[in-house]
């Protein structure tokens, strides 16, 4: 789950990448509440597939330190928690709203004793204490590290022997409309996308990577690998609507440039809450993406 992060020089305008947390312009709380709410869509919406990852890791025993890297407002931790009721999560991340909002949600569900949140920036070369985790998870956040082979080199140091380390990056950014959307002006979608290609290979260029050569030079046995197809019809949840307009709405501002003045038009009305052809209000979306993982031990 992103975003213009303003801790570092690099971001996407996704929201799939928190590693770093940080906003997206405006003030940073401003910044960080648009970001938490983009998370928490994400992390409603995809729940399910999140908690299938969770009961698929290839673990040998269940782990009692976990460490979630670049931890946003707490998708993975949660799911964490719940499928290993032995476990303490250290969370990690840059924003500290998002940490707030994760403590926040902790003591709600009567977690907090199990939680631990760490700010710091990831791209730094001395990391705080996390522990000697046996389980660390990075959901979305190791595409934004600016000097990946080093973050993984500090994870295999900070995991315990025997230890595992998963990988989640997902395909690029959700899609949501038919391609035959909207009317008038087809593929609309599919052109915004391309539209902050050049954006994301400026800003993010480890997105879409192959983790597996990159873990295995680390030092890191990888274990396997699975691709998940992510297929969210929207009447299976109402949030769907509201993921899919928070994610067009940050897709405008890199795409805007690059789209002719009808195709902006076009997504403005698709953006408009007042208007009968604003995503909202559609019956024909659904959350549609790629999620990999990637499970590798320290040897």
């Amino acid at each position: 789950m992103t975003q213009a992060h303003q801790h570092t020089s690099h971001g996407d305008i996704g929201h799939h990448g928190h590693g770093h947390g940080g906003g997206h312009g405006g003030t940073q709380h401003d910044g960080d509440s648009g970001q938490a709410e983009i998370l928490e869509l994400d992390a409603e919406v995809l729940a399910e597939h999140i908690a299938s990852i969770t009961a698929w890791l290839p673990l040998k025993v269940e782990p009692r330190q976990i460490v979630d890297l670049g931890c946003g407002t707490g998708a993975g931790t949660f799911a964490l928690l719940e499928r290993f009721p032995e476990a303490h999560v250290t969370a990690v991340d840059a924003s500290a709203g998002h940490l707030q909002f994760l403590r926040e949600k902790a003591c709600a569900r009567g977690v907090s004793d199990r939680v631990r949140t760490v700010q710091t920036d990831l791209d730094t070369s001395h990391w705080p204490d996390l522990g000697t985790p046996d389980l660390v998870w990075a959901s979305a956040s190791m595409h934004h590290m600016a000097h990946p082979d080093r973050a993984l080199r500090s994870v295999h140091e900070l995991l315990a022997p025997g230890g595992m380390f998963a990988v989640v990056e997902l395909d690029g950014f959700p899609r949501f409309l038919p391609a035959d959307a909207p009317e008038g002006r087809p593929g609309l979608e599919e052109r915004a996308h391309k539209a902050t290609d050049s954006f994301h290979a400026a800003h993010v260029p480890h997105r879409g990577a192959d983790w597996g050569p990159m873990l295995a030079a680390a030092g890191f046995d990888v274990q396997d690998e699975r691709t998940i197809t992510v297929n969210i019809a929207g009447n299976r949840s109402e949030a769907v609507g509201r993921y899919a307009h928070g994610s067009l709405q940050r897709i405008r501002g890199a795409a805007a440039p690059a789209l002719s003045p009808e195709d902006l038009a076009a997504l403005d009305e698709l953006l408009d809450v007042n208007s009968p052809h604003c995503v909202l209000y559609r019956d024909d979306l659904a959350a549609r993406t790629e999620r990999t993982v990637w499970a590798a031990h320290r040897a």
